[in-house]
């Protein structure tokens, strides 16, 4: 019995159903709800997903999800992330007008036609189809140039894949990427070794004198004109002091007299 209630539990886990997201959230409206997680719950029908009208982000990746007709009414959805799926074609997502950020990472999306419906999508900036960090592709990436036929498709992409290839800062990020490339070859190569004149070949000398970088004691001259400022410093503090102490005392002196009652200072 125990275990029927279980697996009844586990179907209905599956499933996504208002009591889900309700617990999930805290909220009584589904209309109310603008974030939702449901990371690797083994979700595999997006059940009444839909109802959520107003939800602007949204995460089912690590599920079991293979269709999202469910999601084609979030028309203010702004960022999505279905990666880790079993996910083979994206067009009920060419309703999603608000659509800015993509990751579809990990799934089943074997060529471009099955992206063809995002081609609609002017505010979609940022796609991926690859997460190598956490070893997730799509057999769409196994061709080499992916990446620019998906530019072309989708004009208004700034970021494939974690890359920036156009708009502000891609020449920069290319830049890098061919250094980085560049460096990666060369070391490949093997340990680099210089070969100075009047050394051992692969034997490198310090570039500078090994006394070079140690502490030099000062000229003495030099100390003896800072002690000779120091003096002449102290000795202004002095007189300087003197001159209060007298200033001090005409004070004091001045108050005093007037303080006595016979005397004619006014």
């Amino acid at each position: 019995m125990e275990n029927r209630m279980g697996r009844e539990r586990e179907s209905e886990n599956r499933k996504i159903t208002s009591q889900l997201l309700k617990s999930k959230t805290g909220e009584f409206d589904l209309e109310s709800i603008l974030f939702l997680k449901l990371k690797g719950l083994s979700i595999y029908e997006l059940g009444c997903i839909g109802e959520c009208l107003n939800l602007e982000r949204l995460d089912l990746s690590n599920n079991n999800i293979t269709h999202l007709g469910p999601l084609a009414s979030l028309k203010l959805l702004v960022v999505l992330n279905l990666s880790a799926n079993r996910i083979t074609t994206l067009e009920p997502l060419g309703s999603c007008d608000s659509l800015q950020s993509l990751n579809a990472a990990g799934n089943n999306i074997n060529c471009l036609e099955n992206l063809q419906s995002l081609t609609g999508l002017g505010k979609l900036e940022s796609i991926r189809l690859r997460d190598p960090v956490c070893n997730l592709s799509n057999p769409l990436c196994n061709s080499s140039t992916y990446q620019s036929s998906l530019l072309d498709m989708i004009p208004s992409i700034k970021v494939i894949d974690g890359e920036r290839v156009s708009g502000q800062g891609s020449d920069l990020y290319k830049l890098c990427k061919d250094i980085d490339n560049s460096l990666k070859r060369f070391l490949s190569n093997g340990p680099v070794t210089m070969e100075i004149p009047g050394t051992k070949s692969g034997a490198a000398k310090p570039w500078v004198e090994e006394s070079y970088w140690d502490v030099k004691p000062a000229e003495s001259s030099i100390i003896d004109e800072a002690y000779k400022q120091f003096n002449d410093v102290l000795q202004e503090c002095k007189e300087l002091s003197k001159r209060a102490d007298d200033t001090i005392a005409q004070a004091e002196q001045a108050l005093n007299i007037r303080n006595d009652p016979t005397s004619f200072v006014f």
